[in-house]
């Protein structure tokens, strides 16, 4: 009998893969880079099962030049806006994604900046590599305290209570919004208090953005909202870069309309916006959200157990699309 292709379009962590090649064929582009839209569709030719990365732009062109043997897009994240949900839907292709697994490694990205930025952390390293320290001085690089401030989060699902949990065992007060209010025992256990958005803006002391990348939060933090912040407030954002503005962030940067701000990810990954990575008042990470030996292992194995599934012609487990 032939054995399914499934074609992995950057490569993952070896040990989820061995599962894989017990049952099927697999593919993996050797390129360390995303793949253009060309060779995406070029290496798709005949697959029965893809496995992406959020860097992969996934449309009705893919899923024509993979061709109807196609049953799955296992996506290798959370995050789904890379793919088109209607296309695979009308196509009758599964999509599943890897809910869960990265929410504490993602917490913990946000909260390292949170305190990087806050304590200026990066300042300091790059004074004393520099040779430019002189020594201890009472009034260098002041930060600010923890313990007292307001976290405001904004979409408080599972990384967004991740965060919660953290902020609460420094002794933060905690705000947040999102279309709808958690259960009360949820906001009672964590010390949550729902707000409204424009509340959310003007009274957190540190605002961390954990929602999804849909056309209603495209450039949710702009001009206005990063205006209605306090002059002392810091942004950290470990969601998906298009939920800011840059450019209207790196304006209220230079012009310290906001203390500063902490950034995973960003508009037009891998490029930054001009401007923002000569400030000094924002901390820059290449999007490590997920990236931990134990994270990364537990997204392979759920990417591999969704195509497994419906390589069985079952419903995959974190399925999107409701075939």
């Amino acid at each position: 009998m032939t054995r399914p292709r499934v074609l992995v379009t950057r490569a993952i962590l070896e040990a989820p893969l061995r599962r894989l090649r017990e049952v099927a064929d697999v593919c993996i582009a050797s390129s360390e880079e995303p793949l253009s839209a060309e060779e995406l569709r070029r290496k798709a030719d005949g697959v029965d099962a893809i496995l992406c990365h959020l860097t992969d732009r996934v449309d009705g062109a893919l899923l024509e030049a993979a061709g109807p043997q196609l049953k799955i897009i296992a996506n290798y994240a959370v995050g789904y806006n890379n793919i088109d949900l209607a296309a695979c839907r009308k196509a009758g292709v599964w999509v599943s994604n890897t809910p869960g697994v990265l929410s504490e490694a993602t917490a913990d990205i946000a909260f390292t900046l949170m305190m990087a930025i806050g304590r200026r952390v990066v300042e300091g390293d790059r004074l004393v590599r520099t040779g430019e320290w002189t020594g201890w001085a009472p009034k260098q690089l002041l930060g600010g305290d923890f313990h007292g401030r307001t976290l405001g989060i904004l979409g408080c699902g599972r990384i967004g209570q991740a965060m919660a949990r953290r902020a609460s065992g420094f002794g933060m007060r905690l705000m947040y919004h999102q279309p709808r209010p958690l259960d009360p025992e949820v906001e009672e256990s964590l010390g949550l208090n729902f707000v409204s958005f424009d509340v959310l803006l003007r009274k957190t002391d540190f605002l961390s953005l954990h929602c999804p990348l849909t056309e209603e939060t495209r450039h949710l933090i702009g001009t206005e909202e990063l205006k209605a912040m306090k002059p002392t407030a810091y942004l950290i954002n470990t969601s998906r870069g298009p939920v800011i503005d840059e450019a209207a962030l790196v304006q209220a940067l230079q012009e310290k309309e906001i203390a500063g701000a902490g950034l995973d990810v960003f508009e037009e990954e891998p490029r930054l916006t001009p401007g923002l990575a000569e400030l000094d008042n924002v901390v820059l990470l290449p999007h490590l959200g997920s990236a931990t030996q134990e994270t990364r292992t537990r997204m392979g194995d759920l990417a591999v157990a969704n195509i497994l599934a419906a390589l069985d012609e079952k419903t995959p487990p974190n399925e999107l699309t409701g075939n």
